[in-house]
């Protein structure tokens, strides 16, 4: 028997990533987000919700622009310590020891420790209810150069230990259980068998 919730945001897990924003130095900040994700690939387009009281909201709303920045185990206590504090009390770069570096695309800054910098153009604002979803167009990626595969040129994110945010709780990501369409990928065995069925 089923126990039945309340309906809620149980929707786990979620990435984690701290999103840098602000057009000048004086007033750039952090804000981390878990409401997230991906909603179009062609254009590259991703949203992020934001609650209208945080500093953040002020930030990207006049300046139509931000960076989402992944988060790492490194990055564990950033990520949540610009989650609990207001970018109107601290400097968030300066308390978490954070680089804030010029992104080739948008006036917001991103994060140098971050393995992936994804800088956003707000195409649209979207009044849900506790939260604005910020509708964006994906302008550039950067990313840390350590982590492209010099033989191969793949950049290898398996191995910046990625975090993820599950039900009040940070969690970093594991065992690889399979790539995207293995379920239906022919296995190196059933072909060997399919091959000795026909030539019996």
């Amino acid at each position: 028997m089923r126990e039945d919730f309340k309906p809620g945001t149980l929707i786990y897990p979620l990435p984690a990533v701290m999103v840098s924003c602000g057009a000048t130095p004086e007033e750039q900040n952090i804000i981390t987000v878990a409401w997230t994700g991906t909603i179009c690939s062609d254009p590259a387009m991703c949203y992020i919700s934001v609650r209208k009281e945080r500093h953040s909201h002020a930030l990207i709303s006049r300046t139509g622009e931000f960076v989402i920045n992944l988060t790492t185990r490194d990055l564990v206590r950033a990520t949540d310590w610009c989650g609990v504090r207001s970018g109107r009390d601290y400097d968030k770069f300066h308390e978490m020891g954070l680089t804030a570096e010029p992104s080739r695309h948008v006036s917001a800054p991103l994060i140098t420790e971050s393995p992936v910098n994804i800088a956003c153009r707000v195409k649209q604002v979207v009044e849900l209810g506790s939260h604005d979803m910020f509708i964006a167009e994906v302008v550039g990626v950067e990313v840390d150069p350590q982590y492209i595969d010099p033989a191969t040129g793949r950049f290898c994110l398996e191995r910046a230990n990625l975090v993820a945010y599950s039900h009040g709780a940070y969690y970093e990501l594991g065992k690889q259980l399979g790539t995207f369409g293995f379920s239906v990928r022919k296995r190196p065995a059933v072909r060997r068998r399919k091959a000795a069925a026909k030539r019996k």
